[in-house]
């Protein structure tokens, strides 16, 4: 009986090499390899056509989806080097790693009992162990060292032999903290190697990462380990297979096991001969695609460069150090920013895998998948943008599917603005993350198909939302999706909600989100009848109510009305009903000609009314002579003007009339007053566009433009008539004088 131990480095495409040469060497009649053993049914689909790596095996908790681990193999992965070989050859193959069962119960009583203790001292960094080796060989990278001595190394006999010596006396020699855990995992492999000498296999080979090689070699007595991990905490795992990206496999995506360069290790993979010509004419390529004037020249160089340097430091071939050095000087002549686009599109690579449908899955994992599918929807890794046409079918059915998706938190698609006018056309921008698979097993609940998933998600929403602002949002979206279950019941919610509620504004901020369902509903062919009979409702009840909401309010109230009654146009204005705007003009006469309102609000409902051209430049004049008229206070004035201003300072510079009131206006103004007004005015002005505002600054300077003054004159005006009305006026107002004025 003999055993096998294949200590490798995760995901290194030298020791994958290594482990299949040695597997079809010795012929073994089991493997044991590090992974977990919930996932052991999984192994049959690793062989399937549809497989494609990467991919990760993912196992979770389903009653607490936050608590999961990935287990990621890519092509280069000695671990699926292993798989692989055992189905091929039929043999036996068995996760060893302790179960994530007991693995993440264990995590989550440490993290409880780190909430309960609060530590003395900061903890200690950790150093990676084999630093120290690769530093007594003058490296300053153990991550470097690994690759030259094991990974690119030409002669490897016996190489499983030297990894178990190096790490064997790193272990006995340096000091590493071991993690409990650690103990836990290296004790349930030892128990799993036992199991398969019980069953009296012959040649067991172990493939596992190399630190843990010593720890299987010189094993304990079984009592010792059965006594460690015994009433280990466990909690009920599932496992399924997911696709993965080979960003996900680096450092950066935050994978303990990760490695810098996955998409170079997928090339030293697959390439048998000439790996830095071929690799060099890929960067060729790259550059060529985007517009960079790239020969078989700069390759040529490029290589003899990189040979010369690796040759210097005593390499037997270049690596990618040496490849990047190369290329740096001579097709980026220097740049670095070159050199980000090479490690975006080849070092790291956008690669995603594929997993078979027919794989064990979550049923809403599999609807979505099968909708992606026929859509013709590519999972892709880097972003992709989509511009969508609703007027055909299959890009209507885009729309809904991404919108849907949306609904219930799967952000694979974000929505983009799009030029041009119209409700017909959308852009999407599509980026896959491998941890969305989290998301679609959590959002499971709701159903197993995503319209029915995202229809139970929406009426469970509309039980318990009391916010009518929200839940009309809300159904904007459900249109978007075609729920129509969905919008029912959020019809129903805005109805009983929008018939109890006494708050106008409540009921405005509301509209909006109805009036865009109502259009959104046209262009996707819905029924909005009942939407359209709930939106009469609420504008008939905003109308009625808006004149008494408008009186006595603070200056916060009014800003809000204010912002209100923009968006509350708007809509009136969009749904283009004749006698929705009649009425609509009748609530904003009521409230410009109420001296009780917000004179914030007057203002801007005088201004809308001179908009829809029912006020001519004399009654318009009137108005402006009643709100800025010495008898109102100077604050309530500038209100007014700040309202009637509001959202564009264009009328000003087209009307010389209005632009006289004003200035007159200003003019009147004692410094005291207008220091108090200054405020509103700078408000009222920076809300315009820069262009605007200059024009409007030349304007007051009198560059060529003749102001309009208020008062008129008339050769019929009798003086002395006029001069009769001074003492009686000046009598009422109690002022007193001594000299006769007339």
């Amino acid at each position: 009986m003999a055993i096998h131990l294949l200590g490798i480095r995760h995901h290194g495409p030298g020791s994958a090499r290594n482990v299949k040469r040695y597997l079809e060497k010795v012929k073994p009649d089991i493997i044991l390899l590090e992974g977990p053993p919930e996932a052991d049914a999984l192994l049959k689909w690793a062989s399937h056509e549809h497989m494609r790596p990467p991919v990760a095996i993912l196992a979770y908790v389903p009653d607490n989806l936050q608590k999961a681990l990935f287990y990621p193999f890519a092509e280069f992965s000695p671990e699926w080097q292993a798989i692989l070989y055992s189905i091929e050859n039929k043999i036996p193959l068995r996760f060893m790693d302790l179960p994530v069962a007991h693995k993440l119960a264990i995590e989550e009583n440490i993290e409880e009992n780190k909430k309960e203790t609060i530590p003395e001292e900061p903890p200690i960094e950790e150093k990676d162990p084999f630093l120290y080796l690769a530093q007594i060989a003058g490296y300053e990278d153990a991550e470097k060292w690994w690759e030259n001595n094991f990974e690119n190394r030409s002669n490897n006999d016996n190489i499983f032999d030297s990894v178990n010596e190096a790490v064997t006396a790193l272990r006995e020699n340096t000091i590493v903290e071991e993690k409990k855990s650690e103990r836990y995992r290296e004790a349930w492999m030892r128990k799993v190697i036992k199991q398969a000498e019980k069953e009296m296999f012959n040649d067991i080979a172990v493939v596992c990462g190399a630190w843990h090689v010593p720890a299987l070699q010189n094993m304990p007595s079984q009592k010792d380990d059965t006594e460690l991990l015994k009433g280990l905490p466990k909690v009920k795992v599932e496992c399924t297979w997911v696709p993965w990206t080979y960003s996900r496999l680096s450092f950066t995506s935050g994978y303990g096991a990760g490695i810098n360069s996955p998409g170079w290790y997928h090339h030293i993979w697959n390439t048998k001969k000439d790996v830095s010509v071929k690799w060099l004419t890929k960067v060729a390529r790259l550059f060529r695609k985007n517009q960079i004037d790239v020969s078989s020249a700069h390759i040529i160089e490029t290589v003899r460069l990189a040979e010369t340097v690796s040759y210097l430091r005593g390499y037997s071939k270049p690596g990618l150090d040496e490849l990047n050095e190369a290329t740096r000087s001579v097709m980026c002549m220097g740049e670095d920013i070159l050199m980000s686009l090479i490690h975006k599109e080849l070092i790291v690579s956008p690669k995603i895998g594929a997993v078979p449908i027919e794989s064990p899955k979550p049923p809403l994992q599999v609807d979505i998948e099968k909708i992606q599918k026929q859509l013709r929807l590519p999972l892709t890794e880097e972003e992709k943008e989509i511009v969508l046409d609703l007027r055909e079918e299959r890009d209507m059915q885009k729309s809904i599917f991404l919108h849907r998706l949306s609904l219930l938190g799967i952000k694979w698609g974000v929505k983009r603005s799009v030029s041009g006018k119209g409700t017909f056309k959308e852009a999407w921008i599509l980026h896959w993350d491998p941890a969305f698979s989290i998301d679609i097993i959590d959002r499971g609940i709701w159903g197993n198909s995503v319209e029915e998933a995202a229809n139970n998600f929406l009426v469970s929403r509309a039980s318990q939302e009391n916010s009518l602002s929200v839940i009309t949002s809300v159904l904007e979206d459900s249109l978007l999706s075609d729920l129509p279950i969905a919008t029912q019941a959020l019809l129903s919610r805005i109805d009983s909600l929008a018939a109890a509620s006494s708050d106008v504004m409540q009921l405005m901020a509301a509209l909006p989100s109805l009036v865009n369902a109502l259009r959104y509903g046209n262009v996707r062919k819905t029924d909005t009848e009942i939407l359209s009979v709930i939106v009469d409702s609420i504008i008939a009840r905003i109308f009625i109510s808006l004149p008494s909401a408008c009186l006595s309010v603070d200056e916060d109230a009014a800003q809000q009305l204010l912002d209100l009654f923009f968006s509350l146009n708007d809509s009136v204005s969009l749904l283009q009903n004749e006698a929705q705007l009649n009425d609509w003009y009748k609530t904003l006469f009521a409230i410009a000609e109420n001296k009780n309102s917000s004179s914030l609000v007057a203002g801007y409902a005088t201004r809308l009314i001179y908009d829809y051209k029912l006020l001519d430049s004399e009654k318009l004049a009137t108005a402006f002579g009643l709100a800025l008229s010495p008898a109102v206070e100077y604050s309530h004035a500038a209100s007014w003007l700040e309202g009637f201003l509001k959202g564009s300072g264009t009328i000003l510079l087209i009307d010389d009339a209005l632009w006289g009131l004003i200035n007159n206006w200003v003019n009147t103004l004692q410094d005291d007053h207008f220091i108090q007004v200054l405020p509103l005015l700078r408000r009222t002005f920076s809300q315009y566009s820069n262009p605007e505002r200059r024009k409007l600054g030349e304007k007051a300077k009198g560059s060529g433009v003749t102001t309009t003054s208020v008062i008129s004159s008339s050769s019929n005006f009798d003086h002395d008539n006029g001069m009769l009305a001074v003492p009686v006026i000046l009598e009422l107002l109690g002022i007193k004088t001594e000299t006769n004025l007339l």
